[in-house]
This record gives C-alpha cells, sequence and structure tokens, in this order.
C-alpha cells in the first residue's frame, strides 16, 4: 500500500483545514517545498497535494508553487484542487505532475472525465469526497444528491482506474477515515481505491493495509507527529521483506 503525505496549499502555504472549512485553517510551514523536500527525505514514495485556493475559486492559483515542488521532487506528485478544464489538466501534465485529481468536475460533467481519459487514461484520479454518504463540491462546500457508491460506479465505466475517497466529517478531526464505506467502495469497485481523511494512528494506517487499499493520504497526523512516517515506511519494507 502506497502511502501519500499530503500538502494542502493556500496563500503559497502550507496547511491543514478542520473538515474542510475554509476559515478552520492551520498554517504548519511557510514554505511547501522544504515540506515536499522532508517528507521525500523520510521514504515517500508519492506525495498527495491540494491547491486548496484552486478548489475555493474553481481556478488554480499556485501554478508556479506546484511547478517548484514537482520540479524539487525526484518521486511522482498527484494534485487535485480547481482543475475543471482541458486547458488546466494539459497545463499541469506538462509541467510534470504525475496524477491530476478532479473532484466537483466528475460531478457536473461526467463526459469531461471521459475526454480526460481518453487523453490523459492513468494519469487521471477523481475524488470522491462525501458527506452522511452524499457527494459534495467546490472544494466540499456544496451537498448534492449523488450517493458516493453511484458515482464511482459511473466512473468505472467509464475506465477510472484510481480513486480517492475523502468523507468530510472525519477530515482533519484525527479520529480515522470511514472503514466502513471504503470498504463498500473496494468490494464494489475494480479499481485502485485511495483512503482520505481522519488517518491519525499506525492503527489506521494497518487497517487500510489489511483491507488492500491502494493507498492512504495522511495529513494531520504528520504534521501533529502522531505518526512517524519514516518509522511506519521502514517497518512496512521490513514486513514486506
Amino acid at each position: 500500500m502506497i502511502i501519500l503525505p499530503a500538502i494542502d496549499l493556500k496563500n503559497g502555504k502550507c496547511v491543514r483545514l478542520l473538515q474542510g472549512q475554509k476559515d478552520a485553517e492551520t498554517v504548519y510551514f511557510n514554505d511547501p517545498v522544504e515540506v515536499a523536500l522532508k517528507w521525500q527525505s523520510k521514504g515517500a514514495k508519492y506525495l498527495h497535494l491540494v491547491d486548496l485556493d484552486g478548489a475555493f475559486d474553481g481556478t488554480p492559483k499556485n501554478k508556479a508553487l506546484i511547478k517548484q515542488i514537482v520540479d524539487a521532487l525526484d518521486i511522482p506528485v498527484e494534485l487535485g484542487g480547481g482543475i475543471r478544464n482541458l486547458e488546466i489538466a494539459k497545463d499541469y501534465i506538462d509541467a510534470g505532475v504525475s496524477r491530476i485529481i478532479i473532484g466537483t468536475q466528475a460531478v457536473k460533467d461526467l463526459s469531461f472525465i471521459e475526454t480526460l481519459l481518453s487523453l490523459y487514461d492513468e494519469k487521471v484520479c477523481v475524488s470522491i469526497d462525501a458527506k452522511n454518504g452524499l457527494v459534495c463540491t467546490e472544494g466540499w462546500v456544496e451537498s448534492s444528491n449523488l450517493e458516493a457508491l453511484e458515482l464511482a460506479s459511473s466512473l468505472e465505466r467509464l475506465g477510472l482506474s484510481t480513486l480517492v475517497y475523502t468523507d468530510i466529517s472525519k477530515d482533519g478531526m484525527m479520529s480515522g477515515p470511514n472503514f466502513e464505506m471504503l470498504d463498500v467502495l473496494n468490494s464494489h469497485l475494480n479499481m485502485d481505491i485511495i483512503a482520505s481523511g481522519g488517518i491519525s494512528s499506525t492503527a489506521d494506517v494497518l487497517k487500510a493495509k489489511e483491507m488492500n487499499l491502494y493507498g492512504a493520504i495522511i495529513g494531520k497526523a504528520l504534521y501533529e507527529e502522531t505518526i512517524d512516517l519514516e518509522k511506519l515506511i521502514k517497518e512496512d519494507l521490513k514486513n514486506a521483506n
């Protein structure tokens, strides 16, 4: 299972939001490039990057900074937040982003995902962000009437291979992810599922691994140091051998 340290960008800084609320913000570092290099040095094999300004405003706000991060690293980077048209998607792919993550537009326009998949195939990922089982959009601000599994099944039929699932009520709460819903998705779908939101301990990571999930995104737990990334990855490698 891949561990993906998360860096959320807002106003050029590395922050974390509580349950995705725009004003419930904690700034952890002023230099996101330095943070990205730190996670790489501790053994991360993939980085999860979110342009929060882009997610809230609907247009990219941190393009130059994202390019800096991608150029500074030797590991692949996946990116979400504000990717709502083909031009933006192409810009990020051309800038070296390994996987683009689509959220809001996947709910609004499935044909957009179909076009992206025809162009970029496995470089395309969709993030389903849900509250009470219903998908949310616009940086988690708007709620839809669409159920997570219903949307995921539609995306699978289009050929999507990677899905991020976040339970918004769990995000930043350090209370563990929504394993029940992750299990439903993993057992009903034939695609790689990445757990996001609420992973707070090594036990959470081990449980995700036991469920045969493809990946786990870890944010606040790394910044609050309830999970030691280097130790976690070393243990995982030792057990794999």
